[in-house]
């Protein structure tokens, strides 16, 4: 499989997702079984076969294989089998899946790689207490497909754990305290996300309240939008910002966007994009649906400085 071609409009709540499998040994050495998995076609750039692997020195954990050149770009290599805790059956030649998000390219080695699905985020399922938990929160969603459950893995984590130079961290010398106090809803599925995000905002002054998806934000929009005209006061009178992070079930943030800036009264509500999916590649598609700033999630400490700066941009206050 070559470089991927992104055909999706933008907007339209939809995902294309690679399902690839890991098959490790049966119960009792019975046979073998075979795990289904998945991830976002937009993350990634290549499928390829087993390259030669150089180690690296002092690696952090033993699922970081070494590296590889392609295209003269030194890319890690993570067996993602020995980072689930699993033992891969070796009776085929691997596939290696070359990604990228969050500006970091990375490569996944797996058992192989079945076909590519296109599906709506309403069929995507948030993984439950009980798979969420038995994952370690690596799992972000569950999709039926006919007879085989696929799980959405959360490559960020793995790719944040492995190398935790690469994670979100707060830039604790930005004081941001000072200022009017405005309000922010949040939309990320992602516990770990929207608590640090609520912890950033506060700290700037912002009043935040937090939902788990898209639709969900578009629900307390709604009703927002409903006190707005009981109390005859504009909306943006009610919240200043809708920060929202791009892949949720049941409701993308594209998707969210597009419908917010097709509302005739939550259009003039500004709304960041904050997602690991914010590249040169796919820039263009938060433009298209109206997103007025778009940021990557290692740039967290910029999330706060931009949201301020938009809103008083928006209601015409001089900085």
């Amino acid at each position: 499989m070559a470089q991927t071609n992104i055909l999706l409009e933008a907007g339209t709540n939809e995902l294309e997702i690679v399902e690839f499998c890991i098959s490790e040994p049966g119960p009792d050495g019975g046979g073998e079984y075979v795990g289904h998995y998945g991830v976002n076609v937009a993350k990634v750039l290549e499928i390829i076969r087993m390259p030669v692997v150089t180690a690296l020195p002092n690696t952090s954990h033993p699922a970081i294989l070494g590296a590889f050149t392609l295209r003269s770009q030194v890319i890690p290599l993570v067996d993602l089998a020995m980072w689930l805790g699993k033992e891969r059956v070796k009776d085929a030649p691997p596939k290696v899946i070359v990604t990228e998000f969050n500006r970091v390219t990375t490569a996944f080695l797996v058992s192989g790689v079945e076909r590519i699905h296109r599906i709506s985020w309403e069929e995507v399922e948030p993984p439950g207490h009980f798979v969420a938990r038995f994952s370690g929160q690596s799992i972000t969603g569950v999709v039926k497909i006919k007879d085989k459950i696929i799980f959405l893995l959360d490559l960020e984590t793995i790719v944040g754990e492995l190398n935790p130079g690469l994670a979100m961290r707060l830039d604790e010398s930005l004081d941001l305290s000072s200022g009017q106090r405005y309000r922010a809803l949040v939309a990320d599925d992602s516990n770990l996300v929207r608590e640090m995000l609520k912890d950033l905002l506060r700290k700037a002054n912002f009043e935040v309240e937090t939902v788990h998806n898209g639709q969900e934000c578009w629900d307390r929009l709604s009703a927002l939008k409903n006190q707005a005209a009981r109390e005859n006061v504009p909306a943006s009178k009610l919240l200043q910002v809708v920060i929202s992070d791009i892949e949720m079930p049941s409701m993308d943030g594209h998707h969210l966007t597009r419908r917010i800036k097709e509302d005739p009264v939550l259009k003039e509500l500004p709304v960041i994009l904050f997602s690991s999916l914010i590249t040169e590649k796919l820039f263009h598609k938060g433009q298209a649906v109206g997103a007025d700033d778009q940021i990557s999630k290692p740039e967290v400490s910029q999330l706060a400085v931009r949201a301020k700066e938009l809103i008083r941009s928006r209601l015409g206050i001089e900085h």
